[in-house]
């Protein structure tokens, strides 16, 4: 198994990140025998379904030709019209077959790669004009590979054509009795099963060909376990730097909260651990909303400015650890809660009416 230069070893999967970078340059898991399967299995699939639409319209333009044999003048003035005419009876003839050919090539390679538009592989590069470096990739273990499974092919496929031709040929003798198109028929039919059987032949070699592109390739994009962590911290950040961060977004969101502290009606702690600033408008607020909450150093520091901004202090431990537990900076109080808290603030609203 390949080593990195840090001595790992390339045991983990490769991520969807690698995949998508190795796409973007054009390489990916391909197989060349797909579409060369995929193209003979529907030509020879049209050629089936459409035989007799194809050889009656042969016949019909083998009966006009020699038909018209003595009328049709070969001179400079009329080959335009002479050629327009025979590729119009080729479209006609061959059009469905040359369709189903361009159809299956295309989907072949769609279905391998999708869509790609690279140019990194065509891009200038003197390595890939190195002799040195050429003649080593003659000489290995891909292309060894290569050539036996070429070799591998030639064999199965012949193999598959010898043993139907020899099916056949005991059949061969008693066409000297058939006329010409009974002979054609036999022919045909043979020429077709020879065909089939080695298609089929072919599309399971491009099967398991791709299955082993497959393979390799996804041997090859494996990454060491050092990578996998260098392209965690690309994709999602240094862990290091995403605590600092968050660290900088609690500390503004806690300044935001101190400084809405003066604004709020009454403060409820329970009462050394725990605080929370309430407050309310009961032409603008349809329950009152917590502006600011914490425990510990968060709530010392709360009573400290609404001591300050004299803000009302109200101990009330079980309302406290309530309202710590279910509410929410700026948001309004659950419904629970709301006679406890209105009577907190019917108290407040009496202390400064007095006050007044």
């Amino acid at each position: 198994m390949s080593e990195e230069s840090s001595g790992q070893e390339k045991t983990e999967e490769p991520t969807s990140r690698r995949l998508q970078e190795s796409k973007d340059k054009g390489d990916i898991a391909k197989s060349t025998e797909i579409p060369s399967a995929a193209v003979l299995v529907l030509a020879l699939m049209t050629i089936y379904l459409m035989s007799d639409y194809m050889i009656s319209t042969f016949e019909e333009l083998t009966r006009h030709y020699l038909a018209n044999s003595g009328q049709i003048e070969v001179i400079p003035t009329n080959i335009g019209n002479l050629l327009n005419e025979s590729m119009i009876y080729s479209a006609m003839l061959l059009g469905p077959l040359m369709l189903a050919v361009l159809f299956a090539a295309l989907v072949a390679n769609y279905a391998q790669v999708g869509v790609i538009f690279t140019t990194e592989k065509i891009a200038p590069d003197i390595k890939k004009i190195d002799p040195i470096k050429g003649l080593a990739q003659k000489f290995s273990m891909q292309a060894a590979a290569e050539l036996l499974k070429s070799l591998l092919k030639i064999v199965l496929i012949g193999y598959v054509a010898y043993n139907e031709v020899r099916k056949t040929l005991p059949h061969f003798m008693p066409l000297v009795d058939e006329t010409p198109y009974q002979i054609m028929i036999f022919a045909g039919h043979a020429a077709f099963w020879i065909f089939l059987k080695c298609t089929i032949t072919i599309a399971i070699l491009a099967a398991l060909d791709y299955a082993f592109q497959r393979w390799q390739f996804m041997k090859k994009m494996k990454m060491t376990k050092q990578e996998v962590k260098e392209e965690a911290k690309m994709t999602e950040g240094d862990p290091q730097v995403k605590g600092r961060i968050r660290a900088l977004q609690m500390q503004m969101a806690r300044g935001r909260m101190m400084e809405e502290v003066p604004k709020a009606d009454v403060i409820i702690t329970n009462p050394t651990r725990l605080a929370v600033a309430l407050k309310y408008d009961n032409e603008q607020m349809a329950a009152p909303l917590v502006v600011a909450m914490g425990a510990g150093a968060i709530a010392h520091r709360i009573k400290e400015i609404a001591a300050e901004h004299q803000v009302p202090i109200i101990e009330d431990k079980p309302l406290a650890r309530a309202l710590y537990k279910t509410a929410k900076i700026d948001q309004p109080i659950p419904e629970n809660l709301f006679q406890a808290v209105a009577q907190i603030l019917a108290y407040v609203y009496g202390i400064k009416k007095k006050a007044a």
